[in-house]
């Protein structure tokens, strides 16, 4: 995998990705990854993106908190396999700013699972929505 910035991730193509590797606790009673272990994995992605990305100001003024998860699930992910977790940034309004997290083995057309979500940027001091700007979005390097 390529070194990753983290920067101007606005399709699948151009995420951020990090690597999955389920343990012994994510599988089921039914032998595989259990639903509960993707919607984790969907937000610990996002918030290694914000991480990796965000200057040590920008984390300590603003937070994002999720408003909305919209998943479906595809392929099954088995015991001993791991995955590409791969996270990209769509439209900014107002506070909210739009992520995709697209989850599948590697080397697979196919994903496991794929969230659309809707994150809320917050102050972290007063815990008002806050508009995503011009200075989130250049962080980022992505369009408004």
């Amino acid at each position: 995998m390529p070194p990753q910035t983290g920067l101007g991730a606005v399709s699948f193509e151009t995420a951020f990705e990090q690597i999955i590797t389920p343990t012994s606790d994510d599988i089921d009673m039914l032998g595989h990854v259990n639903n509960v272990s993707y919607v984790r994995w969907v937000e610990d992605t996002a918030v290694a993106h914000w991480y990796h990305v965000a200057t040590p100001e920008i984390e300590a003024k603003y937070v994002f908190v999720l408003l909305r998860h919209e998943i479906d699930y595809r392929d099954q992910i088995l015991p001993g396999e791991t995955a590409i977790a791969r996270t990209w940034l769509g439209r900014a309004k107002g506070p909210r700013f739009e992520r995709f997290v697209d989850i599948r083995k590697p080397g697979t057309a196919r994903f496991s699972s794929f969230s659309r979500l809707d994150w809320c940027m917050l102050d972290v001091t007063t815990r008002k929505p806050q508009r995503v700007d011009a200075r989130i979005l250049d962080l980022f390097q992505v369009p408004g």
